[in-house]
């Protein structure tokens, strides 16, 4: 029986999980800029730095060497770090915003698919925590980007029922379940939020929104949590 020849993989990546396998093994699951969502085995990971290091710690973007021979996990032959982010490693209330955001990209993200735009918010995000951003804020804008980036953005101007627009004026029922604004005549919501809080979500959800004042980010951040719950099955 022949040997199944390995495909080299090279590329940036995320450590978003690792869990160790007997003594000294770690099946890593890494977002990578190229082929994605990618789960990998490192063999001897707790007993050597010599190939991996401290690159399986999470936050600091890699660069990494990998095995694909057409299973559902990758063998891991090197990695090194190539961007560290030693603030936002840090920073509690940074590494917690961090630490949900990649939860939500391990949980969203389809097995390797290429995410460029994922990628994209991911990478904004730490460096944004690194320089010191607000991490609600900075959370409530990858997170609502994210849900766009992969299908579920909230609908914020019309009803996602009947199509019936709602007053910029006015303040709305949101279901992020259903994917945003729902008018009463379609049955509404329990969550209504301020034309403020629609505002800020728009903000948010096309830059840094450093206008946008803190209650209505943790707002906005409260409707992005209930979407990756819906969608995503992401734990509150």
């Amino acid at each position: 029986m022949r040997a199944v020849a390995a495909t080299r993989i090279e590329s940036d990546a995320l450590v978003v999980r690792a869990v160790t396998v007997g003594e000294s093994d770690v099946i890593a699951t890494l977002i990578t800029e190229r082929v994605g969502k990618v789960s990998a085995m490192v063999r001897g990971a707790r007993r050597s730095t010599k190939r991996v290091g401290g690159a399986l710690e999470p936050m600091h973007t890699i660069a990494v060497h990998l095995d694909d021979f057409g299973g559902e996990m990758a063998t891991m032959r090197e990695a090194r770090v190539v961007k560290f982010r030693p603030a936002l490693v840090g920073n509690l209330e940074g590494l917690e915003a961090a630490g949900t955001a990649l939860r939500w990209a391990r949980q969203l993200f389809p097995p390797r698919t290429p995410e460029p735009e994922g990628w994209r918010i991911l990478i904004t995000l730490l460096d944004a925590l690194e320089g010191g951003a607000p991490p609600g804020r900075a959370l409530a804008g990858a997170g609502m980007t994210m849900l766009a980036a992969v299908g579920y953005g909230m609908e914020l101007d019309q009803c996602v029922g009947c199509g019936r627009e709602c007053p910029e004026s006015r303040s709305a029922c949101i279901d992020p379940a259903r994917g945003g604004l729902v008018c009463r005549a379609c049955g509404g919501a329990s969550t209504v939020v301020a034309p403020s809080v629609r505002r800020a979500a728009r903000a948010l959800g096309a830059g840094p929104g450093e206008d946008v004042g803190a209650a209505d980010a943790s707002a906005v951040l409260e409707l992005v949590v209930r979407a990756m719950a819906a969608h995503g099955g992401v734990e509150r």
